[in-house]
């Protein structure tokens, strides 16, 4: 069984509630791919930024996955933005919830005063549409602190390798973002764990300096 295979059974058990859809952190639901979380870990680790922007909260889950973290790590605070507040959210000190649009001008520029000047970096885990991602691309990228990671979730949708009637999304997205800046790269070190959501979604932010 190649990765491709067990990528499309493992996703697809989870769109049947199993797996991905079952999986949870401290109690909350929180769909995600376990190996991703734990290559976000390293890169709180590695990178130690101030404040971690999420666009797509649902259940909080993430969002209290990433503060958990930055508790571990003594530093750091999530920012996390949805259209809607369903209620029941997870409490932490650490999180701050944005109800809106993330690609809205309004919150985007309410998420700029709130990251200021401080090292930051982009989850992108809203609208799954290309146009849409594209938006949060353009939007976020410049918040993003240099050698610092804006990550596209669920590029593994319309056919990569999963869900190949989707339309254009996330990958999409990101191929015509790395056409029109130079500013990201693609990290595939991040996928060193083979199985992931993400793939070619994990960037980092060039450092003219380095």
């Amino acid at each position: 069984m190649s990765v491709a295979d067990f990528h499309r059974l493992y996703y697809g058990a989870g769109e049947h509630g199993g797996t991905w859809k079952d999986t949870y952190w401290l109690g909350v639901p929180t769909w995600k791919c376990p190996l991703d979380l734990w290559v976000y870990q390293e890169i709180l680790h590695e990178t130690r930024p101030d404040t971690i922007v999420e666009t797509g909260t649902w259940r909080g889950g993430s969002a209290l996955f990433l503060a958990s973290i930055c508790d571990l790590l003594g530093r750091g605070r999530v920012v996390t933005i949805d259209t809607e507040d369903p209620g029941g959210r997870p409490a932490h000190d650490r999180i701050t919830y944005v109800t809106g649009s993330s690609t809205d001008p309004g919150i985007v520029r309410e998420v700029e005063g709130i990251v200021g000047r401080s090292r930051a970096m982009v989850i992108l885990d809203s609208d799954h549409s290309r146009d849409h991602v594209l938006g949060e691309l353009r939007a976020y990228g410049p918040i993003v602190s240099p050698s610092h990671y804006l990550v596209v979730e669920d590029t593994n949708i319309n056919g990569h390798p999963v869900l190949p009637d989707w339309g254009p999304g996330p990958m999409e997205a990101v191929e015509e973002f790395l056409r029109e800046s130079e500013d990201f790269v693609v990290d595939e070190n991040r996928e060193k764990l083979l199985l992931t959501f993400n793939p070619r979604g994990y960037l980092r932010k060039v450092d003219p300096g380095s």
